[in-house]
Protein backbone atom coordinates (compact mmCIF):
# COMPACT_ATOMS: atom_id res chain seq x y z
CA UNK A 1 0.00 0.00 0.00
CA UNK A 2 2.75 2.48 1.13
CA UNK A 3 4.59 1.72 -2.37
CA UNK A 4 1.67 2.30 -4.14
CA UNK A 5 1.11 5.64 -2.82
CA UNK A 6 4.82 6.34 -2.95
CA UNK A 7 4.17 5.31 -6.73
CA UNK A 8 1.03 7.75 -7.60
CA UNK A 9 2.80 10.30 -5.69
CA UNK A 10 6.29 10.05 -7.77
CA UNK A 11 5.21 9.03 -11.31
CA UNK A 12 3.27 11.89 -12.31
CA UNK A 13 6.29 14.51 -11.41
CA UNK A 14 8.39 12.14 -13.29
CA UNK A 15 6.83 11.60 -16.26
CA UNK A 16 6.77 15.22 -16.78
CA UNK A 17 10.74 15.96 -16.11
CA UNK A 18 10.66 12.76 -18.86
CA UNK A 19 9.02 14.39 -21.46
CA UNK A 20 10.64 17.66 -20.98
CA UNK A 21 13.93 15.64 -21.23
CA UNK A 22 12.78 14.17 -24.43
CA UNK A 23 11.89 17.87 -26.06
CA UNK A 24 15.17 18.77 -25.06
CA UNK A 25 17.13 15.81 -25.73
CA UNK A 26 15.57 14.15 -28.98
CA UNK A 27 18.48 14.23 -31.02
CA UNK A 28 20.23 12.19 -28.84
CA UNK A 29 17.42 9.34 -29.00
CA UNK A 30 18.92 6.76 -31.61
CA UNK A 31 17.38 6.87 -34.83
CA UNK A 32 17.00 3.00 -34.66
CA UNK A 33 14.14 1.96 -37.79
CA UNK A 34 13.66 5.51 -38.22
CA UNK A 35 12.54 6.25 -34.57
CA UNK A 36 14.92 9.47 -34.25
CA UNK A 37 13.49 11.16 -37.48
CA UNK A 38 9.70 10.12 -36.67
CA UNK A 39 10.56 11.98 -33.35
CA UNK A 40 12.23 15.09 -34.92
CA UNK A 41 9.69 15.24 -37.42
CA UNK A 42 7.10 15.81 -35.61
CA UNK A 43 8.15 17.20 -32.33
CA UNK A 44 5.88 20.03 -31.94
CA UNK A 45 3.01 17.58 -31.35
CA UNK A 46 5.02 15.67 -28.39
CA UNK A 47 3.84 19.22 -26.43
CA UNK A 48 0.30 17.69 -26.16
CA UNK A 49 1.17 14.91 -24.21
CA UNK A 50 0.80 17.78 -21.46
CA UNK A 51 -3.12 17.38 -21.46
CA UNK A 52 -2.96 13.91 -20.06
CA UNK A 53 -0.34 14.05 -17.87
CA UNK A 54 -1.96 17.26 -16.42
CA UNK A 55 -5.47 15.03 -16.02
CA UNK A 56 -3.24 12.64 -14.19
CA UNK A 57 -2.03 15.02 -11.91
CA UNK A 58 -5.72 16.58 -10.89
CA UNK A 59 -7.16 13.23 -10.54
CA UNK A 60 -4.24 12.48 -8.11
CA UNK A 61 -4.59 15.69 -6.45
CA UNK A 62 -0.58 15.97 -6.62
CA UNK A 63 0.56 19.66 -6.30
CA UNK A 64 3.97 18.34 -7.01
CA UNK A 65 2.78 16.91 -10.36
CA UNK A 66 0.89 19.98 -11.13
CA UNK A 67 4.37 21.79 -10.31
CA UNK A 68 6.24 19.59 -12.47
CA UNK A 69 3.96 20.26 -15.87
CA UNK A 70 5.57 23.47 -15.77
CA UNK A 71 8.57 22.38 -16.86
CA UNK A 72 7.71 20.55 -20.03
CA UNK A 73 5.41 23.25 -20.94
CA UNK A 74 8.67 26.11 -20.24
CA UNK A 75 10.64 23.74 -22.57
CA UNK A 76 8.25 23.56 -25.25
CA UNK A 77 7.84 27.62 -25.44
CA UNK A 78 11.54 27.72 -25.34
CA UNK A 79 11.67 26.05 -28.09
CA UNK A 80 8.37 26.47 -30.42
CA UNK A 81 7.88 30.02 -29.29
CA UNK A 82 10.53 31.76 -30.58
CA UNK A 83 9.95 31.13 -34.03
CA UNK A 84 6.53 31.70 -33.94
CA UNK A 85 8.17 35.47 -34.14
CA UNK A 86 8.09 37.40 -37.47
CA UNK A 87 12.19 37.23 -38.09
CA UNK A 88 12.48 39.24 -41.06
CA UNK A 89 12.52 42.99 -41.13
CA UNK A 90 8.35 44.42 -41.86
CA UNK A 91 7.54 46.35 -44.81
CA UNK A 92 6.95 45.42 -48.01
CA UNK A 93 9.43 43.27 -50.23
CA UNK A 94 10.61 43.54 -53.80
CA UNK A 95 11.10 39.61 -54.55
CA UNK A 96 8.45 37.30 -53.97
CA UNK A 97 8.60 33.09 -54.33
CA UNK A 98 6.59 30.29 -54.08
CA UNK A 99 7.89 26.40 -53.80
CA UNK A 100 5.61 23.11 -53.81
CA UNK A 101 5.46 19.87 -54.33
CA UNK A 102 2.42 19.54 -56.85
CA UNK A 103 1.89 15.91 -56.77
CA UNK A 104 2.58 13.58 -59.39
CA UNK A 105 -0.63 12.08 -59.82
CA UNK A 106 -2.62 14.97 -59.28
CA UNK A 107 -5.24 15.63 -61.22
CA UNK A 108 -5.64 19.10 -60.52
CA UNK A 109 -1.93 20.27 -61.23
CA UNK A 110 -3.15 22.78 -63.43
CA UNK A 111 -5.38 24.62 -61.29
CA UNK A 112 -2.51 24.32 -58.64
CA UNK A 113 -0.05 25.79 -60.77
CA UNK A 114 -2.48 28.67 -61.66
CA UNK A 115 -3.27 29.45 -57.77
CA UNK A 116 0.64 29.44 -57.84
CA UNK A 117 0.76 32.18 -60.74
CA UNK A 118 -2.09 34.46 -58.76
CA UNK A 119 0.45 34.31 -55.82
CA UNK A 120 2.61 37.02 -58.19
CA UNK A 121 5.71 35.35 -57.79
CA UNK A 122 8.73 36.52 -59.24
CA UNK A 123 9.78 32.98 -59.00
CA UNK A 124 7.68 29.51 -59.22
CA UNK A 125 9.14 26.26 -58.15
CA UNK A 126 7.48 23.13 -58.88
CA UNK A 127 8.52 19.56 -57.34
CA UNK A 128 7.24 16.21 -59.19
CA UNK A 129 6.25 17.61 -62.80
CA UNK A 130 5.44 14.45 -64.90
CA UNK A 131 5.23 14.52 -68.56
CA UNK A 132 1.03 14.24 -67.28
CA UNK A 133 0.88 16.80 -65.44
CA UNK A 134 3.74 18.91 -67.14
CA UNK A 135 1.31 20.61 -69.88
CA UNK A 136 -0.93 22.40 -67.44
CA UNK A 137 1.05 23.30 -65.23
CA UNK A 138 3.65 25.32 -68.06
CA UNK A 139 0.27 26.60 -69.61
CA UNK A 140 -0.52 27.92 -66.09
CA UNK A 141 2.96 29.71 -65.32
CA UNK A 142 4.67 30.61 -69.16
CA UNK A 143 2.77 33.72 -69.71
CA UNK A 144 3.48 35.58 -66.56
CA UNK A 145 7.02 33.71 -65.98
CA UNK A 146 8.69 32.98 -69.61
CA UNK A 147 11.78 32.12 -68.45
CA UNK A 148 12.22 28.07 -67.40
CA UNK A 149 14.64 25.96 -66.06
CA UNK A 150 14.27 22.08 -65.84
CA UNK A 151 15.77 19.20 -64.46
CA UNK A 152 13.79 15.99 -63.71
CA UNK A 153 10.83 16.63 -62.30
CA UNK A 154 12.04 19.44 -60.49
CA UNK A 155 11.36 23.50 -62.87
CA UNK A 156 12.31 27.08 -62.08
CA UNK A 157 9.53 29.49 -63.67
CA UNK A 158 10.89 33.26 -63.50
CA UNK A 159 10.01 36.53 -64.99
CA UNK A 160 13.48 37.49 -65.10
CA UNK A 161 16.35 35.81 -67.15
CA UNK A 162 17.40 32.61 -65.98
CA UNK A 163 21.66 31.49 -66.74
CA UNK A 164 24.04 28.85 -66.05
CA UNK A 165 21.50 26.44 -64.88
CA UNK A 166 22.98 23.12 -64.14
CA UNK A 167 21.51 19.73 -63.41
CA UNK A 168 21.91 18.22 -60.09
CA UNK A 169 22.32 14.77 -59.41
CA UNK A 170 22.53 14.87 -55.28
CA UNK A 171 23.61 11.18 -54.68
CA UNK A 172 20.09 10.43 -55.62
CA UNK A 173 21.26 8.42 -59.26
CA UNK A 174 19.17 11.04 -61.68
CA UNK A 175 18.75 14.69 -61.71
CA UNK A 176 16.19 16.22 -59.16
CA UNK A 177 17.77 18.95 -58.63
CA UNK A 178 19.43 22.23 -60.40
CA UNK A 179 21.06 25.28 -59.89
CA UNK A 180 20.40 28.47 -62.00
CA UNK A 181 21.45 31.96 -62.00
CA UNK A 182 18.78 34.57 -61.95
CA UNK A 183 19.19 38.27 -62.63
CA UNK A 184 17.27 39.92 -61.25
CA UNK A 185 16.69 44.00 -61.59
CA UNK A 186 18.70 44.34 -58.41
CA UNK A 187 21.65 41.83 -59.57
CA UNK A 188 21.93 38.01 -59.66
CA UNK A 189 20.97 35.58 -56.87
CA UNK A 190 21.70 31.89 -57.34
CA UNK A 191 18.57 29.94 -57.00
CA UNK A 192 18.85 25.91 -55.87
CA UNK A 193 14.80 23.87 -56.56
CA UNK A 194 15.53 20.42 -55.67
CA UNK A 195 13.08 17.20 -54.41
CA UNK A 196 15.41 15.10 -51.66
CA UNK A 197 14.66 11.44 -51.41
CA UNK A 198 11.46 10.29 -49.77
CA UNK A 199 11.79 8.58 -46.52
CA UNK A 200 9.75 5.56 -45.11
CA UNK A 201 10.21 4.62 -41.31
CA UNK A 202 13.45 2.91 -40.89
CA UNK A 203 14.56 3.97 -44.63
CA UNK A 204 16.39 7.39 -44.95
CA UNK A 205 19.50 6.77 -46.16
CA UNK A 206 18.87 8.24 -49.67
CA UNK A 207 17.67 11.36 -48.14
CA UNK A 208 20.65 11.80 -45.99
CA UNK A 209 22.85 11.36 -48.72
CA UNK A 210 21.34 13.46 -50.61
CA UNK A 211 21.08 16.46 -48.09
CA UNK A 212 24.74 15.74 -47.33
CA UNK A 213 25.35 16.56 -50.66
CA UNK A 214 22.91 19.97 -51.36
CA UNK A 215 24.63 21.10 -47.68
CA UNK A 216 27.96 20.60 -48.77
CA UNK A 217 27.47 22.45 -52.51
CA UNK A 218 25.51 25.44 -50.31
CA UNK A 219 28.50 25.34 -47.97
CA UNK A 220 30.80 25.70 -50.81
CA UNK A 221 28.50 28.06 -52.45
CA UNK A 222 30.29 31.92 -52.69
CA UNK A 223 27.16 33.84 -54.38
CA UNK A 224 26.81 36.93 -52.02
CA UNK A 225 22.69 35.87 -52.79
CA UNK A 226 21.37 32.38 -52.54
CA UNK A 227 17.85 30.89 -52.48
CA UNK A 228 16.86 27.16 -52.04
CA UNK A 229 13.03 26.13 -52.75
CA UNK A 230 11.95 23.22 -52.45
CA UNK A 231 10.61 19.57 -50.95
CA UNK A 232 13.49 18.20 -49.03
CA UNK A 233 11.68 15.47 -47.28
CA UNK A 234 13.27 17.13 -43.96
CA UNK A 235 10.99 18.64 -41.45
CA UNK A 236 12.59 21.30 -39.41
CA UNK A 237 12.87 19.65 -36.52
CA UNK A 238 15.08 16.97 -38.46
CA UNK A 239 18.86 16.90 -36.63
CA UNK A 240 20.17 16.54 -39.73
CA UNK A 241 18.19 19.93 -40.85
CA UNK A 242 20.60 21.79 -38.46
CA UNK A 243 23.92 21.36 -40.57
CA UNK A 244 21.99 22.98 -43.90
CA UNK A 245 20.39 26.16 -41.88
CA UNK A 246 23.98 26.53 -40.85
CA UNK A 247 24.97 27.03 -44.34
CA UNK A 248 21.82 28.79 -45.06
CA UNK A 249 18.86 30.12 -43.04
CA UNK A 250 15.30 28.66 -43.07
CA UNK A 251 12.49 31.36 -43.84
CA UNK A 252 9.72 30.68 -41.55
CA UNK A 253 7.72 31.71 -39.14
CA UNK A 254 5.50 29.80 -36.98
CA UNK A 255 5.06 25.76 -37.48
CA UNK A 256 4.79 26.40 -40.95
CA UNK A 257 3.51 22.71 -41.46
CA UNK A 258 2.93 22.15 -45.01
CA UNK A 259 2.13 18.24 -45.33
CA UNK A 260 -0.23 16.64 -45.26
CA UNK A 261 -2.38 19.56 -46.96
CA UNK A 262 -5.92 17.98 -45.60
CA UNK A 263 -4.01 18.38 -42.18
CA UNK A 264 -1.00 19.69 -42.30
CA UNK A 265 1.56 17.96 -38.97
CA UNK A 266 5.23 18.41 -40.79
CA UNK A 267 7.54 20.80 -42.58
CA UNK A 268 9.40 19.28 -45.14
CA UNK A 269 8.99 21.84 -48.08
CA UNK A 270 11.40 25.01 -47.44
CA UNK A 271 12.50 28.01 -48.47
CA UNK A 272 15.77 29.07 -47.27
CA UNK A 273 18.04 32.29 -48.03
CA UNK A 274 21.32 34.12 -47.71
CA UNK A 275 21.93 37.11 -48.33
CA UNK A 276 18.39 38.53 -48.63
CA UNK A 277 16.23 40.46 -45.98
CA UNK A 278 12.79 38.56 -45.40
CA UNK A 279 9.83 40.40 -45.00
CA UNK A 280 7.35 38.23 -44.91
CA UNK A 281 6.22 34.47 -45.45
CA UNK A 282 3.11 32.10 -45.55
CA UNK A 283 2.10 28.50 -46.09
CA UNK A 284 -0.60 28.62 -48.86
CA UNK A 285 -4.15 27.17 -48.70
CA UNK A 286 -4.35 23.37 -49.82
CA UNK A 287 -5.01 23.15 -53.55
CA UNK A 288 -5.19 19.82 -55.00
CA UNK A 289 -1.82 18.38 -53.86
CA UNK A 290 -0.94 16.39 -51.03
CA UNK A 291 1.10 19.12 -50.03
CA UNK A 292 0.72 22.51 -49.35
CA UNK A 293 3.20 25.47 -50.86
CA UNK A 294 4.97 28.01 -49.36
CA UNK A 295 5.71 31.69 -50.37
CA UNK A 296 7.96 34.37 -49.01
CA UNK A 297 8.83 37.57 -49.57
CA UNK A 298 12.16 39.45 -49.90
CA UNK A 299 14.12 42.76 -49.80
CA UNK A 300 17.08 42.35 -52.14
Amino acid sequence: MVFRRHLRTLLPPALAVALAALLLGHRLVPDVAGAGTLLDSFLPWLGLAVLPLGGLALALRSRAAQVALLVPVLVWAALFVPPMLPAGAAGPGGLRVVTQNVGAGNTEAGSAATALAATDADLVAIQERTGRTGPAIDAALRPGHPYQAFAGTVGLWSRYPVTAVERLDLAQGWARALRAQVRLPSGPVTVYVAHLASIRLGETGARDRALGELTGLLQADRSPRVLVLGDLNTASTDRRFAALTAAIPEVKTGFGFTWPAAFPLTRPDHVLARGLTPTGDAVLPANGSDHRAVRADFRP
